[in-house]
C-alpha cells in the first residue's frame, strides 16, 4: 500500500507540472477521481498531495518568477527574452490565466473536496490540513489579485459565475479557516496522513505551528488597513500559547521525472535557456553589507570572483555582458541539473522569526525583538549552508544588521533582513512585504518599464478566463493600483 501511495503522489506531481505547459491540463488534473464533484468518492489520501503539489507549483513557479523580478532579485537575461514583459510590466490578462486556474481548480477545489468528504469518521486531520492549505491558497490569491471569488468560488454547480468578495472579507475568512483547521487537528484518534502529507508527514504539532505562523503573517499583512484587528488578533494568538515554525515548511523535490523543482522543470521545457539573471538592486545591497549569502543565491560568471549584475530591466543596454544567474540552490540555474532538487518554501523558519520580531517591535506581542531578529538572520545563514560563526560576524558588522531604536526603524530593519533571507526562495512574499511596508527602501525603477509616472506593479491582473467567462466579473483593475491592505 505504501508503494502504491507514493506512486500516486508522483503521478499527481507530474500532472501538476504538465499543467504548466498549457491550461487544458488544469481540468484534467481534477479528473483523478471518477467523479470529483461528489465528495463521497473523493479519497483524502489522494487529494491531499494534489493540493500540496498545486500550492507548491504556484509558489515555486509563476509566483516565484513575478515576485523574483518585481522584488528585484532577478531581471531578464540580455541574451534571452522569456520574461521581458514582466520587467516591462507589459502584461495582458492572459498572462495570469495559469496561476489563477491552478490555484482554484487544482488547489482550492481539491482542498474543499477533502473538507466536505462524507466517508470515513476519522479524517479530521486530513480536513484540518485542508482548511489550513485553503487559508494559505486564498491568501496567495488575494495578495496577488485583490478582491477575489471566495464565498461562491468552490461550488460550480450552484455558482457558475461566482461573485467577488472584498479583500477584507477574504482575510476574515482566512482567519476562520485557520481556526477551523486547528480545531480539527486537535481531534484525537484521527487518521494520520503520514507520507501522503509531503510537507510535515502528518505531524500535527508542526501543522499547528504552520497555522499559527500563517495567522501571524496574515494579521501583520492587514496591519495598515485595520490596525486594531491586527493588534487584537496577534494578542489573542499569543495569549493562546501559540507555537511558531522553527524549521522550513517546504516541499522537497528530486531529479526524477515529474518530481523536479517546478521552476527548474519549466526551464527544462524552455530548452534550458537561462532567462533569469542577477539584478543590481539585490546584489549591490548584499555587497554593501559584505553578505556571504550572495554567493549562495547567485553563481559566479566564469573568470570572475564577484556576482555580475545589471540594473533592473536594463537588458537592452547590456547585450554583450555576461551576467550571473541564480544558483541551483534556489532551483533557477537552467544548466545545472541539481536545480531540480531545490525545495519550495511555503513559509521559511527565517520568515517565522522575522514575523515574530515585527509583532514584538510593534508592541503587539511579548518577547525580545532583537533576539528574534538575530534568530531570523542565523536561520537564513545556516539554511543555505553557512556557519553560525559567519552569521555572528555579519550581525556584528553589516550596516543593515544593526537593530535601531524606535518602532518604525526596527520594522525597517526586520523587513530588510527578511528580504535578504527570502532571496531566490520566496520572491512573491518578499515583493508582497515590500508592497505592505515600503521596505527595503532601495528598489529602483525598472529601466524597461512602460508604466511611466513612477508607477510599478502592485498586483496581478485578473485573468482572461474571468474577464471573458464570469458574468459577475467586476471589471479590470490596472497593475499599478494597490490592493486593500496596501496603504
Amino acid at each position: 500500500m505504501r508503494t502504491k501511495n507514493i506512486f500516486n503522489i508522483k503521478k499527481l506531481l507530474l500532472l501538476i507540472l504538465i499543467s504548466t505547459v498549457g491550461f487544458t491540463g488544469c481540468k484534467d488534473f481534477l479528473d483523478v477521481n471518477d467523479n470529483p464533484n461528489n465528495p463521497d468518492s473523493a479519497d483524502p489520501s489522494l487529494l491531499l498531495p494534489t493540493v500540496e503539489a498545486a500550492v507548491s507549483q504556484i509558489v515555486g513557479n509563476s509566483f516565484q518568477v513575478y515576485g523574483g523580478i518585481w522584488g528585484q532579485y532577478w531581471t531578464q537575461n540580455p541574451t534571452s527574452s522569456q520574461y521581458k514583459s514582466v520587467d516591462q510590466f507589459n502584461l495582458s490578462n492572459t498572462s495570469f490565466d495559469r496561476p489563477w486556474l491552478t490555484l482554484y481548480r487544482s488547489a482550492l477545489v481539491n482542498a474543499e473536496l477533502i473538507i466536505t468528504n462524507k466517508t470515513g469518521s476519522t479524517n479530521q486531520h486530513y480536513q484540518g490540513i485542508a482548511y489550513i492549505l485553503k487559508a494559505y491558497a486564498f491568501q496567495l490569491a488575494t495578495d496577488a489579485f485583490g478582491d477575489i471569488p471566495l464565498t461562491e468560488a468552490l461550488n460550480a454547480s450552484a455558482y457558475g459565475n461566482p461573485n467577488y468578495d472584498s479583500q477584507e472579507v477574504v482575510y476574515d475568512s482566512i482567519f476562520n479557516y485557520i481556526d477551523k483547521g486547528v480545531a480539527l487537528l486537535n481531534v484525537s484518534n484521527a487518521t494520520s496522513p503520514g507520507a501522503q502529507d509531503m510537507i510535515f508527514q502528518g505531524d500535527v504539532s508542526k501543522w499547528k505551528a504552520f497555522a499559527n505562523t500563517l495567522k501571524l503573517r496574515a494579521y501583520l499583512r492587514i496591519s495598515k488597513a485595520n490596525q486594531s484587528k491586527a493588534s487584537a488578533g496577534i494578542a489573542s494568538l499569543y495569549n493562546s500559547g501559540a507555537t511558531f515554525l522553527t524549521a522550513d515548511a517546504s516541499i522537497k523535490y528530486t531529479t526524477t521525472g515529474g518530481n523536479e523543482n517546478p521552476l527548474y522543470n519549466e526551464m527544462v521545457g524552455l530548452s534550458r535557456t537561462q532567462n533569469l539573471v542577477a539584478s543590481a538592486t539585490a546584489v549591490k545591497a548584499f555587497v554593501r553589507n559584505s553578505d556571504p549569502r550572495r554567493f549562495k543565491f547567485y553563481d559566479l560568471v566564469s573568470g570572475q570572483d564577484t556576482i555580475a549584475h545589471i540594473p533592473q530591466g536594463s537588458y537592452n543596454s547590456n547585450t554583450t555582458k555576461a551576467v550571473s544567474p541564480p544558483s541551483a540552490l534556489v532551483g533557477a540555474r537552467a544548466s545545472d541539473p541539481t536545480s531540480a532538487t531545490a525545495p519550495v518554501k511555503l513559509i521559511s523558519a527565517a520568515e517565522s522569526y522575522f514575523l515574530q520580531a515585527e509583532a514584538v517591535a510593534r508592541g503587539w506581542a511579548s518577547g525580545n525583538a532583537y533576539n528574534l531578529f538575530t534568530q531570523g538572520i542565523n536561520q537564513s545563514f545556516t539554511s543555505v549552508g553557512l556557519t553560525a560563526a559567519a552569521a555572528t560576524t555579519y550581525i556584528a558588522t553589516a550596516p543593515d544588521a544593526a537593530f535601531p531604536v524606535g518602532t518604525e526603524a526596527q520594522v525597517k530593519a526586520i523587513i530588510t533582513q527578511k528580504y535578504y533571507a527570502m532571496c531566490g526562495f520566496q520572491g512573491f512574499e518578499a515583493w508582497t512585504e515590500w508592497r505592505r511596508t515600503g521596505y527595503p527602501d532601495f528598489f529602483t525603477p525598472s529601466v524597461a518599464s512602460i508604466l511611466g509616472q513612477g508607477r510599478t506593479a502592485l498586483r496581478f491582473l485578473y485573468p482572461n478566463t474571468e474577464v471573458t467567462s464570469n458574468a459577475n466579473f467586476p471589471g479590470t483593475v490596472p497593475i499599478y493600483q494597490p490592493v486593500w491592505w496596501d496603504k
